[in-house]
């Protein structure tokens, strides 16, 4: 890496980030009249994915601690977005469900995520997009594989 790379901050891993913290951004800007966070919103799009997922689980995924997400959750329940129930497999953990109240929001979240998607890759053509998508897999399985490699 060459010192006009650092200065142009044109590496590979400060671009990502970048265009990473920038989508989150423009996100939380347009997503601001629901009057979520970024966390908040996080978890109300993970449960889309995975209803009754286990509070431990969304934390992992979010890379929160156990009293982060607790704390989150709390704040969900109390606008009756989620519920949480019992494991019926684990008395000791929570499985957390979205409540018919969430689901309108949660279509204006996903809407507000596909503009700034198209937003982003305004100008980049389909199979541009897939090839971008297909080199980003990649790179995110060498990583899983390098970290699985290291426990």
């Amino acid at each position: 890496m060459s010192n006009t790379d650092i200065a142009n901050n044109d590496t590979l891993g400060f671009i990502i980030h970048d265009v990473a913290r920038m989508m989150r951004w423009n996100f939380e800007r347009r997503a601001h009249e629901y009057n979520l966070t970024r966390s908040q919103w996080s978890v109300l799009v993970l449960l889309s994915w995975e209803n009754g997922a286990q509070q431990k689980r969304l934390a992992d995924i979010i890379g929160v601690t156990a009293i982060t997400m607790t704390g989150l959750v709390d704040r969900l329940e109390r606008n009756d977005w989620v519920e949480r129930r019992q494991d019926p497999q684990d008395r000791r953990a929570k499985r957390v469900f979205l409540t018919d109240k969430v689901e309108p929001l949660i279509e204006k979240i996903k809407l507000v995520g596909i503009e700034v998607r198209e937003s982003a890759l305004k100008g980049i053509s389909a199979s541009e997009r897939q090839q971008l998508t297909d080199l980003l897999s990649r790179m995110r399985a060498n990583l899983c594989a390098q970290d699985a490699d290291t426990k």
